[in-house]
C-alpha cells in the first residue's frame, strides 16, 4: 500500500528518525476549498540522502534534484522528519508573519525550530489527513524539481534506474514515475491547498526543492505563490526561514 508518509520521509527524513514529534503534520479543490518512515538513506548505502540526512544529493531527492546538493538543513531541523520539518518551517514563518515580524535569516538561524501544535493545517493527527497531506507536500516537490527542465526524459530513465536500486515500494515508485511523467502544472499544485496554512507548507517544500539563483525556478517560484494566494510578506517570511535553517555543504578535497 502506498504510503505518501513514509517516502516523504525518505526523501526528506532528519537523522534522528526518532525525533520529537514524529506524527505527520491534508488534496483537494483549493485553494481552499473544502473537498480536497522508512529509512532508505541508510537502507541506500548510507549516501548522504534527504534534506535533513545533509546534503540536498544522494537518495530520491538527490536523483530528482540533480546539482542543487550546496545546501543542507542545520541545528534541530535535523531532528525531525519529513512531515515534521515542512510543518516547523512554515509554521514558524506563519507564526512572525501573523505577529507582524520583520522577515530575518539570521532570526530565524538563532531560534530553535518548535513542532507546531497538534491538530492543525501543519499537524493533523487523522491518519487520513497525514497522507493526503504527505501526498501534496511529494507533489509539490516533485514539480518544484522539475521547474529548470532538467528532468527530461533520459533523466527520468536515470531516475527510475537508481530507485530499482532502492528499498523503495512498488507503488511509491509508481507514484514517483507519474509525478514525473506528468507535464508541469502549478495550477495542480496550486489546488492542493484547503487553507492559507497548507499553502504555506507547499511553497515551503518547493521552495527546499529550488535553486533561488536559477531565473526559470524564480518564476515558477513567483508563480506558484500567486496561484495559492500567499502574500508577499508571508512569502519573504518563509525564504526568510527556510534560509536560516539552512547551511552551505561543505565541499572536501580529493
Amino acid at each position: 500500500m502506498f504510503d505518501a508518509k513514509s517516502l516523504l520521509d525518505q526523501f526528506m527524513g532528519g537523522q534522528n528518525q526518532g525525533g520529537p514529534n514524529q506524527q505527520g503534520f491534508g488534496g483537494g479543490r483549493g485553494p481552499f476549498g473544502q473537498s480536497g518512515g522508512g529509512d532508505l538513506l541508510q537502507q541506500a548505502g548510507n549516501m548522504l540522502g534527504g534534506f535533513g540526512g545533509g546534503a540536498l544529493t544522494g537518495g530520491l531527492a538527490g536523483l530528482l534534484l540533480g546539482s542543487k546538493g550546496g545546501r543542507k538543513l542545520a541545528g534541530n531541523a535535523l531532528t525531525y522528519g519529513g512531515m515534521a520539518v515542512a510543518g516547523a518551517l512554515a509554521y514558524r514563518a506563519y507564526q512572525n508573519y501573523k505577529a507582524g515580524k520583520q522577515a530575518s535569516p539570521t532570526a530565524a538561524a538563532e531560534t530553535p525550530l518548535l513542532p507546531p501544535p497538534a491538530n492543525t493545517p501543519f499537524n493533523p493527527v487523522q491518519e487520513a489527513d497525514q497522507q493526503s497531506l504527505a501526498r501534496n507536500l511529494l507533489r509539490a516537490m516533485i514539480a518544484a524539481a522539475k521547474a529548470d527542465g532538467h528532468i527530461d526524459a533520459a533523466e527520468q530513465a536515470n531516475i527510475f534506474a537508481q530507485m530499482d536500486k532502492m528499498n523503495v515500494g512498488a507503488e511509491d515508485k509508481v507514484f514517483v514515475m507519474d509525478e514525473l511523467r506528468a507535464p508541469l502544472d502549478v495550477d495542480a499544485v496550486a489546488r492542493c491547498a484547503r487553507t492559507p496554512e497548507e499553502a504555506a507548507e507547499l511553497y515551503t517544500v518547493s521552495l527546499l526543492a529550488i535553486d533561488v539563483d536559477n531565473p526559470s525556478e524564480r518564476a515558477y517560484l513567483a508563480l506558484l505563490a500567486a496561484r495559492l494566494r500567499l502574500d508577499d510578506k508571508l512569502v519573504a517570511h518563509l525564504h526568510a526561514t527556510v534560509e536560516g535553517a539552512m547551511e552551505p555543504v561543505k565541499q572536501t578535497v580529493a
